[in-house]
């Protein structure tokens, strides 16, 4: 791969940076620099802001309202709105069930449901993993029964990240308890959270924040008009997101932007005359630098009617370990300030002194987890890549 930019490239990122300059708030990019986690409502006006520029969904097509960007484009956009402190825009409505919608839905659901995605006038959520069906996927158990124009639907959905924001809901649910193999029995369905029968209840998690949530689905109606694609062919528009879902999931852009922030407090406390913390730190680095080159390789796959495949598992996996590291490292320089956090006024807890504490290792926990865990990563890399 050419990884160097064309002049045309260096055009884009010197607009990409004037923009930033002049468009990202302040207050929003400090919170970064202070304790490197947005709130949702940061998040929602950056959201805004890009969404007025027409840059809120570079990758959909243009003809969608995308920005139809390349895939240096992406790239290039990412580093550069996670280096000036930008918030990461969650992924669930741009880039898992909008290119679901704009791939496989029906030229009524995308008229009705990729405008408001746009916009941010609706936000969506996930509604895969279940108790008993996390890495195993395919056991799911949520069921809907088809009732005259409606779809019933019965179950419970867990670890639904921002479900208590989401106005709408993209589900795994099944629809044949009879297939011959589960996964053939699986459909995907879009369920309005304000329906009834539709009951919320926060999980605090270890960090002592309201990330996620079970979601109890009791007899809700969801219109057929909502089935996206063909009944039981679920598990194979779950595919294709998923890949999208490990992509968002190794966050290159915003670890590059991290181990700057880390190297510059290492520096500052006088941890890099440390040869053993520099040396891990420039394993970090390098392991980082190995991991873009992965990202593009993975991105120049993602062209019309290409998948990526098992790379997007590798640079999950990878991309998640990475992000580990960094707050491990990072509680390392904070020494004993890393131990103290603190609580703003919504009772949500904060890390400590510099943004560096034992709140972000603890969140760091379930990088690994969520998309899909590492052993089913590791599972697709040794059979897909390595033939094992």
């Amino acid at each position: 791969m050419d990884l160097s930019l064309s002049p045309a490239d260096l055009a884009f990122r010197d607009e990409v940076r004037a923009f930033l300059a002049g468009n990202l708030p302040p207050d929003i990019s400090a919170t970064f620099f202070a304790c490197r986690r947005h709130s949702f409502d940061e998040m929602m006006r950056w959201h805004h802001i890009l969404h007025a520029k027409g840059w809120v969904a570079p990758h959909w097509p243009v003809a969608h309202g995308g920005a139809g960007w390349s895939v240096l484009q992406q790239h290039i956009f990412d580093t550069e709105a996670m280096a000036a402190g930008a918030p990461r825009l969650r992924p669930f409505a741009l880039r898992m069930i909008g290119p679901i919608l704009i791939h496989f839905g029906s030229d009524a659901q995308r008229a009705r449901f990729l405008p408001p995605m746009l916009s941010g006038e609706e936000y969506w959520c996930q509604g895969f993993s279940e108790p008993g069906a996390g890495s195993d996927l395919a056991s799911l158990r949520c069921k809907a029964v088809r009732d005259g124009d409606d779809y019933i639907v019965t179950g419970q959905k867990t670890w639904t990240t921002t479900g208590q924001h989401a106005q709408w809901m993209f589900a795994l649910v099944r629809t044949d308890p009879d297939a011959e193999r589960p996964q053939k029995g699986i459909s995907m369905v879009l369920i309005d959270m304000r329906s009834p029968g539709v009951r919320v209840q926060p999980i605090i998690t270890i960090d002592g924040d309201h990330h996620v949530n079970d979601v109890f689905l009791d007899a809700v109606r969801v219109p057929a008009g909502n089935l996206v694609g063909q009944e039981n062919k679920g598990w194979d528009y779950a595919k294709f997101l998923l890949a999208h879902e490990r992509v968002t999931v190794a966050n290159v852009g915003q670890a590059k932007a991290e181990i700057t922030l880390l190297k510059g407090l290492a520096r500052a406390r006088g941890r890099l005359d440390d040869p053993v913390f520099a040396t891990r730190l420039v394993d970090l680095e390098t392991d980082m630098a190995a991991l873009e080159i992965t990202n593009l390789r993975m991105l120049s796959q993602l062209g019309p009617g290409r998948d990526a495949g098992a790379l997007s598992s590798f640079l999950k996996l990878r991309g998640t370990e990475i992000q580990q590291r960094i707050t491990e490292l990072a509680m390392e320089v904070a020494g004993p300030e890393a131990a103290p956090w603190r609580e703003d006024g919504a009772g949500n807890a904060r890390r400590g002194p510099e943004g560096y504490g034992t709140h972000g290792w603890l969140f760091s926990r379930a990088f690994t987890v969520f998309g899909g865990s590492s052993e089913i990563q590791k599972n697709i890399v040794s059979k897909q890549i390595l033939g094992l």
